[in-house]
């Protein structure tokens, strides 16, 4: 069976508190690449369709996701000084800050994207399954998160916005 695979592109920032010494320290930005590949077991409609769903069904609501929440956010660790100092100073932005527990890596951000495509996924009743999100934060530094979560991957903050099938980004608000 074919697979199917999307690339979406966007900017984000970032900062690494874990290692004090390290230039990630500080807030910073990239230009990412997320690409996922789908995978079903269902039997495309030879003579009809030819497809188990089309590419406008399949990226619709993860591609919104991309553009309208993951674009432009800021990601910071639920210690990080800085969320006490939005939720002072500009809590209108909070809306824009991708909460971590933990720092905001781009391992943590890979597995978390993952999640929340597969809680999509799962909310629209696709017949696809995601087998590979890769997720490149450099043209040398890219992250792959393969067809199986482990347990630890999957009790990871667990219950909190990446898995579920919305635009949220965090779990500041309401």
């Amino acid at each position: 069976m074919p697979q199917v695979r999307f690339t979406r592109r966007f900017s984000m920032a970032h900062r690494l508190l874990a290692d004090a010494g390290s230039r990630c320290a500080v807030p910073h930005g990239h230009n990412e690449f997320v690409t996922v590949t789908l995978a079903t077991d269902a039997a495309i409609d030879f003579g009809g369709s030819n497809y188990v769903a089309s590419f406008e069904t399949l990226k619709t609501r993860w591609h919104g996701f991309i553009d309208g929440a993951v674009d432009h956010a800021f990601q910071i660790g639920s210690a990080d000084p800085l969320l006490d100092w939005f939720r002072t100073h500009e809590p209108h932005r909070l809306g824009r800050l991708m909460v971590f527990e933990g720092d905001p890596t781009t391992e943590a951000f890979a597995i978390a994207l993952r999640r929340k495509l597969d809680a999509i996924l799962a909310d629209d009743g696709s017949p696809y399954r995601c087998v590979e999100l890769a997720l490149e934060e450099t043209p040398t530094n890219t992250v792959v998160v393969g067809e199986q979560l482990s347990a630890g991957e999957r009790a990871w903050a667990a219950g909190s916005w990446m898995d579920r099938p919305d635009m949220s980004i965090n779990d500041l608000q309401g």
